[in-house]
């Protein structure tokens, strides 16, 4: 490595390389939590869902995390999607199968699936 220009250069190949996460505000961001509550929960699969539906699906504006406790243990396994708008949705007792289903309704198409949300369930 000889100059700043061909350090960025390495950096760039990497990044594509291992699909580093680039919370960029463009980008539409899923955040699973993945505490011992979540894991427990079956958090687990949730992101693995999510990772998996958004590689096939080439969603390059989508990135796909994970974070320790979000605080609503009751309602785990809990999934924020944060658009670049600044909205955020909350969703609550998640599945494998039910990520899917944002990944195509909301992800996708923009409408975020209101009878998985937080608002549906907590009273």
């Amino acid at each position: 490595m000889k100059s700043l220009a061909e350090l960025q250069a390495i950096r760039d190949k990497m990044k594509n390389s291992i699909n580093v996460r680039d919370d960029g505000e463009d980008k539409i961001r899923v955040v699973v939590g993945m505490a011992t509550c979540g894991i427990a929960a079956g958090a687990r699969p949730v992101l693995a869902s999510f990772s998996e539906e958004v590689a096939k699906r080439g969603l390059g504006n989508v990135s796909v995390a994970q974070t320790g406790c979000i605080g609503i243990c009751q309602y785990e396994p809990v999934v924020e999607v944060f658009t670049p708008d600044g909205k955020k949705t909350t969703y609550v007792k998640m599945t494998a199968e039910k990520a899917v289903r944002v990944v195509n309704d909301h992800l996708v198409n923009g409408n975020p699936v209101t009878e998985f949300t937080i608002g549906s369930v907590a009273k």
